[in-house]
């Protein structure tokens, strides 16, 4: 990965204290993964950011070695790396996502 494209992924995920990289966007996701993340985070009622991978090829690869997980959605909170759609779903029906997202807001 380059030292630019590195920078790039890096400003986007401190864009915001909540960020996915998602095919699509939040009005309108492109797969169903991407959409049970954001169907989660909308439920929660937190402000979010979200990049669409697909209009982005360099991102799109990138954000796969940057994060050692090889596949799209990944979400990151306050900058740390929280995982895909499977792990979203498990932290939000055990309560974890909600008690993370309060803390990396009041940060």
């Amino acid at each position: 990965m380059t030292p630019e494209l590195k920078k790039r992924i890096e400003d986007i995920i401190n864009s915001d204290k909540i960020v996915v990289f998602m095919k699509g966007t939040k009005l309108m996701p492109q797969c169903g993964f991407s959409n049970n993340v954001v169907q989660i985070l909308n439920q929660l009622g937190v402000p979010y950011t979200t990049f669409d991978v697909l209009s982005d090829y360099e991102i799109r690869q990138g954000i796969k070695e940057y994060s050692n997980w090889p596949t799209i959605p990944q979400v990151y909170i306050n900058g740390e790396f929280i995982g895909g759609s499977d792990i979203m779903i498990e932290l939000y029906q055990s309560g974890e996502l909600q008690q993370m997202i309060e803390v990396a807001l009041a940060s």
